[in-house]
């Protein structure tokens, strides 16, 4: 193994996806002389598999959504159908221009950047192309790839992962998703408003069941009016083949077909082979083991994003990344606090959130000192524009702070930056009732909300 010992870099990351690139950017900023390797393209599953395609698929759907209900706002329009390379030749416009975006970023903080394979070879050196990077400390940020179950091989024909879904060459007429996480309802939302028929089975009592139970129940009415079946509480049992496509059996012996069955029960790490074990890096169920300060219990190695326990959301990478970065270039860094950090499904309606749900601020407070709110979007002009409904929850300690803000409704997730300030500043709601906000927007229905928390309800029953 080659090794050029005269070059001994601050920072070594092993992974250009969101927690990667960002501790690149910011360590360079900072001074810190930084290698950056990569074996696919800086950027990761976020730009390339995960929320910019994602999101785009989402947007095209909303567009054929609005082409054949034009009639109703008084538009005459006609919806022709899908074409799929038109879709990806736009998608794809979307990632390449983020992507050579990035890397002239890359370029321009004069980061050393290394396409290749990595490896853990010491505690403080990774061996990539033949050669041996040294540094002074190394950050591992290697990612996920999409999970199955045991006994459920993906194959990329008829079963499938979000890695295939996102380059399908059609769209299915029919589709099971196993899995109602943000994955599954956002490929639902997309699929669906291509024209397929789509059927979510979730073994959990809801979908999306980490979010407040009034946002699950909402996204569930929603999906009912849009003709999105679901299947709740009874687990996945098998899948095989059929003469046309995929059979899927539940626990219970329920049964379902559809041409495709796409997997969406999460991702998992990538760590295995890459010499972290081996090198006494702490692990647990292949994800890497760190402190708040994203440190491992190697003194010169840090990990973050995906391979690490934490929130699976690019922007948790990028401040994980950054954080990393900010200490060893020796500034004082301050702990995330993951329940501050804001969460959107972008499915039609969004689902968004930050904070606590009610169920867990019961939990740590007592039923008898936590009140909830509900203000509903029918209320808000700019909601009645656009024809969405939905709701916004508020949870307060009572006489106390808001902790938690849950919102379901198209858009929602450009509510959520103001939401985000609200719980991290720990804003009262009289606090909150006496900004002024724009109208009409849907931005002020968060203010009517703490309006009416605040005990001064305008456009809302006391």
């Amino acid at each position: 193994m080659a090794n050029d010992a005269s070059t001994v870099f601050d920072l070594v990351i092993l992974g250009g996806g969101s927690g990667g690139y960002a501790a690149a950017l910011r360590g360079a900023q900072l001074g810190l002389d930084v290698a950056l390797i990569e074996k696919d393209k800086v950027g990761g599953t976020c730009l390339h598999r995960g929320c910019i395609p994602t999101k785009a698929l989402l947007h095209a759907g909303e567009i054929a959504d609005q082409a054949r209900e034009s009639a109703q706002f008084g538009v005459k329009a006609t919806f022709e159908g899908i074409d799929v390379p038109a879709v990806h030749k736009y998608k794809d416009g979307v990632i390449s221009g983020l992507y050579k975006g990035l890397q002239g970023l890359i370029a321009s903080r004069k980061v050393t950047y290394i396409e290749g394979e990595g490896r853990l070879s010491s505690p403080t050196s990774v061996d990539v192309n033949g050669q041996r990077i040294q540094g002074r400390h190394v950050l591992l940020a290697t990612g996920s790839v999409p999970k199955s179950l045991p006994g459920l091989e993906i194959d990329g024909n008829r079963i499938i992962s979000s890695d295939h879904a996102l380059v399908l060459d059609r769209v299915p007429q029919s589709a099971i998703i196993l899995g109602g996480g943000v994955i599954g309802v956002e490929f639902a939302s997309a699929w669906k408003s291509f024209g397929a028929d789509v059927t979510v089975i979730e073994g959990l009592k809801h979908l999306v069941p980490v979010e407040d139970e009034n946002s699950s129940k909402l996204l569930e009415r929603a999906f009912r009016k849009r003709g999105i079946k679901f299947n709740l509480g009874t687990f996945f049992s098998k899948a095989e083949y059929t003469q046309n496509g995929v059979k899927v059996t539940l626990a219970d012996g329920k049964e379902f077909e559809a041409e495709v069955l796409l997997v969406a029960v999460g991702r998992g790490p990538v760590s295995a082979g890459l010499g972290y074990e081996e090198q006494g890096v702490a692990m647990d169920r292949g994800y890497v083991l760190v402190d708040e300060y994203m440190r491992t219990n190697v003194p010169t190695i840090s990990a973050v994003g995906d391979l690490v326990p934490t929130l699976q959301l690019a922007h948790v990478g990028f401040a994980e990344g950054m954080l990393v970065a900010e200490r060893l270039a020796g500034q004082k860094v301050v702990p995330i606090d993951y329940d501050g950090v804001p969460r959107v499904t972008y499915c039609h309606p969004e689902v968004a959130s930050v904070g606590i749900t009610e169920a867990k601020a019961k939990e740590i407070y007592g039923a008898d000192k936590v009140v909830a709110l509900k203000y509903s979007l029918a209320g808000n002009g700019k909601s009645k524009i656009l024809n969405t409904s939905g709701e916004i929850k508020l949870v307060q300690v009572k006489d106390g702070a808001v902790v938690g803000v849950h919102m379901v409704g198209d858009r929602m997730g450009e509510q959520v930056g103001e939401a985000q300030l609200i719980y991290n500043w720990e804003a009262l709601p009289a606090e909150v009732a006496q900004l002024i906000h724009a109208h009409p927007t849907q931005n002020e229905a968060l203010g009517e909300a703490h309006l009416a928390l605040a005990g001064k309800p305008l456009h809302a029953h006391d």
